[in-house]
């Protein structure tokens, strides 16, 4: 299942974080803007999982999708959900990141945590998949990046019933790397690594 992150609008309706607490977050924020290509995260993210889609469909994988268009009003715990009951083998939830200082740049792939008890069941799995993704960037493009980051507060993961990753592909507030981004070859690097990851994966599976 890939779940390309946002969409055109924001819902700031509250929802809870996991199953097992009461702090609430916005269901789906509205991402971050290109500062360089003025293009919202919401576009990047398809643009990227559309490509990755059609690679790992070439090499053979079934894959669905949380969407495909902009306009769906879609909450991360539904997008969990849709996972859940497709019994995905993985979720890879593909976004692109901000920061306030525009130097910051980098790749990073992020795993819920083992220390929420919702997400102990799929965090050492998500874990290994994380790590090869990792792995299959550093290749693809080249670039250290930024790591692994286990994330306890994300509700695309604590409602997550199987192993699910989410990629930041870059930051959006960096005007080289967010140039970069939309580049043709440059975005055939990064789905050639989270390919290699994913395959990587499923392979031991």
């Amino acid at each position: 299942m890939l779940d390309p992150g946002h969409q055109r609008r924001g819902n700031n309706e509250p929802e809870p974080v996991g199953p097992d607490t009461r702090e609430t977050k916005a269901k789906v924020s509205s991402g971050t803007t290109g500062v360089s290509t003025k293009k919202p995260e919401y576009v990047l993210n398809l643009e990227v999982s559309l490509l990755l889609r059609d690679e790992l469909q070439r090499r053979g994988f079934e894959v669905a999708m949380t969407r495909e268009t902009h306009d769906v009003d879609l909450s991360n715990k539904q997008r969990a959900e849709m996972s859940n009951e497709a019994g995905a083998a993985l979720t890879v939830r593909i976004h692109a990141d901000g920061d306030g200082s525009a130097s910051t740049r980098g790749f990073s792939v992020l795993y819920p945590s083992p220390s929420v008890a919702a997400t102990k069941p799929i965090a050492a799995e998500s874990k290994e998949a994380a790590s090869f993704m990792l792995a299959g960037l550093q290749a693809a493009t080249g670039q250290k990046g930024r790591g692994l980051s286990a994330r306890e507060d994300l509700s695309g993961f604590n409602w997550s019933k199987v192993p699910v990753v989410l990629a930041e592909i870059g930051f959006m507030t960096n005007p080289e790397e967010d140039k970069r981004m939309s580049e043709a070859d440059y975005q055939q690097q990064l789905v050639q690594g989270m390919a290699d990851g994913i395959e990587r994966f499923l392979a031991g599976k």
